[in-house]
């Protein structure tokens, strides 16, 4: 035990000095443990950069093929459909196809009664015949002055008259015999054995679904960009997980006044296999393409004003204005800003400022390192 004995007057003053210096430098030495420690490692700043380090996503800028497109949506159309009628009227006596048949051009359809034009076909022919004789008797006469000429050039009409009309009963004959005008598939069917057909009165729908046909109504800004020719994808969303190739068939040259728009016909021929007249499409017009262009996820583009992204850089963010090039489905091509290798955040970009320090989700943190070096150096203090 310490015992200091007071004296008066300005001894007992330097001997309250000396306890109070005592006690602070006995207090002073205290702060070295635990609680020190704490206190110091509270205030550095290796600690407190690992602990404000912001959670992010980063992909890095590669190199990939990239096409510029225009995409929009439409519904299939057939390039040829037929309306089936009946040219002349009777009772159907057979129906030969179903719906859903392929059929090819020229194929019979329906059988009607032909008793009617064969016997309208016999009457025009008896007609003929008989003409023709007088004709050729006419002819021999004239010679002899037995038959005026005038008689003669009568004979002659009649019988080119006759002519045309066994012409026009035979044709009609071949009208009992309903045929296919185009190839394709039997879409609808009106009619059944047993039923009278007028005439002109619609029994089949015939669509060709070999060749279908997509039309766009595009921006006369693109007027420029689409040419017959280039390639077209399209998705159907009754067939989910396929896509089928086509190419663009026809544009046309008149931009109308009233939508600023242009048609532009796509043709889906060959691959087209499971498509049908009827289904909505979204379409995809390829124009140009970059075999080797710098791209990176959309999902790294600020939506601040100009073109920018985060990019990672010694564990902080740094804002970079970057130019645009072509986008395509998830990726953007970057022409100016980054190079190949250069991360750039995709997901957290709301809470950085340029200068954050961000710690990339998958990459090993710096606080690891620090949490390591900090017992070590408590060691060496004691």
């Amino acid at each position: 035990m310490l015992r200091i004995s007071l004296l008066p007057g300005r001894t007992g003053t330097c001997a309250a000095a000396l306890i109070i210096s005592t006690s602070l430098l006995l207090g002073g030495c205290g702060a070295g443990g635990p609680a020190g420690d704490a206190a110091a490692a509270e205030k550095d700043p290796k600690a407190e950069k690992a602990v404000e380090a912001v959670p992010v996503e980063a992909a890095a800028a590669t190199r990939r093929a990239v096409a510029a497109s225009y995409t929009g949506t439409a519904a299939l159309e057939a390039r040829a459909e037929s309306q089936v009628v009946a040219k002349t009227s009777g009772v159907a006596l057979a129906v030969l196809v179903e719906e859903g048949q392929q059929v090819r051009a020229g194929q019979p359809l329906v059988r009607l009664d032909p008793d009617r034009a064969r016997l309208a076909v016999a009457q025009s022919e008896a007609q003929m015949r008989k003409l023709e004789n007088s004709y050729q008797r006419a002819q021999k006469l004239v010679g002899q002055q037995m038959v005026s000429a005038a008689d003669v050039d009568q004979l002659r009409y009649d019988l080119e008259n006759v002519r045309a009309q066994y012409r026009l009963a035979t044709l009609e004959l071949s009208y009992t015999t309903v045929v296919a005008p185009i190839s394709g598939v039997i879409a609808s069917r009106s009619i059944k054995t047993g039923n009278f057909v007028q005439i002109n009165t619609p029994i089949f729908r015939i669509v060709d679904n070999s060749r279908l046909e997509a039309t766009l109504n595009v921006p006369e800004r693109e007027l420029a960009t689409l040419r017959p020719g280039q390639p077209v994808t399209l998705v159907a969303d009754a067939l989910p997980g396929k896509s089928f190739p086509g190419k663009v068939d026809r544009i046309s040259p008149v931009v109308d006044a009233g939508s600023g728009t242009f048609r532009v016909v796509s043709g889906f021929g060959e691959g087209a296999e499971g498509l049908q007249p009827g289904m909505f499409g979204r379409i995809r017009i390829d124009y140009d393409q970059r075999a080797d262009a710098l791209v990176v996820p959309r999902l790294a583009l600020l939506d601040d004003g100009d073109p920018a992204v985060f990019r990672v850089r010694d564990g902080k963010v740094a804002r970079v204005p970057v130019k645009l090039g072509y986008a395509e489905g998830p990726w953007v091509e970057i022409r100016d800003g980054l190079v190949a290798g250069d991360k750039v955040v995709t997901a957290g970009k709301v809470a950085l400022r340029d200068g954050t320090a961000v710690q990339v989700i998958g990459d090993k943190p710096a606080a690891t390192v620090a949490s390591k070096a900090a017992p070590a150096k408590a060691e060496t203090r004691q």
